[in-house]
C-alpha cells in the first residue's frame, strides 16, 4: 500500500526514509520533489532535470515517480522510473513539452511527487547501480560498458590484442 503523510513521517523518524535538504512538501499520499534549477521548455523540446532534494531509501522502501498533474495539463510528459530499494542520490527527470506554448519551471517550484510504498520483507538485494549517489542531472549511463570485451574487439578489426 501506499505510505501517508503520517507514514511517511514515521519512516524518516525510523531512518527507513531520508529526504535532505528540508523544504520539500509533504502531501497526503507522497512528497513533493522541486526542481533544481530554473527552466524554459519550447513547444517539442525535451531536457532533463534534477530534483533539488537527495532521497535516501532503505531495504524496505521502493518509490514510484509522478509529474503533477498542473504541469501535465499544460503539456508537460515526464519519463519517470522506479526509485529502487537502498537508491540514494539526486533524481534525475526527462521532461518533453507536447503543447503549443513554453512551459517555465522556476528554480525551487514542485515538479514531480514521489509515492512510498513500504515492501512486505526488506529487499535482499539494495539498489546498487549506475546512478547511486547521483548528484545533480546525470545523463544515461547506459552504453558507458563494453558488451565486447576487448579481446574479441580486437578479432573482429583484424588487429592483435
Amino acid at each position: 500500500m501506499v505510505l501517508s503523510d503520517k507514514e511517511i513521517s514515521s519512516a524518516m523518524k525510523r531512518g527507513e526514509l531520508r529526504i535532505f535538504p528540508p523544504g520539500f512538501r509533504l502531501s497526503p499520499a507522497g512528497v513533493d520533489l522541486r526542481v533544481d534549477r530554473r527552466i524554459r521548455l519550447k513547444p517539442k523540446q525535451h531536457s532533463l532535470v534534477a530534483s533539488i532534494e537527495r532521497v535516501e531509501l532503505s531495504g524496505r522502501i521502493v518509490g514510484f515517480l509522478h509529474l503533477r498533474s498542473s504541469l501535465a495539463r499544460e503539456g508537460l510528459f515526464a519519463s519517470l522510473a522506479l526509485v529502487d530499494p537502498g537508491f540514494r542520490g539526486q533524481l534525475t527527470v526527462s521532461l518533453y513539452n507536447s503543447g503549443d506554448s513554453a512551459v517555465n519551471l522556476a528554480k525551487g517550484e514542485r515538479f514531480i511527487q514521489l509515492s512510498l510504498l513500504r515492501l512486505g520483507k526488506p529487499a535482499i538485494k539494495k539498489y546498487a547501480g549506475r546512478y547511486q549517489n547521483s548528484s545533480g542531472v546525470v545523463a544515461s549511463r547506459r552504453r558507458r560498458r563494453s558488451h565486447t570485451p576487448k579481446i574479441m574487439e580486437s578479432v573482429i578489426q583484424g588487429t592483435s590484442g
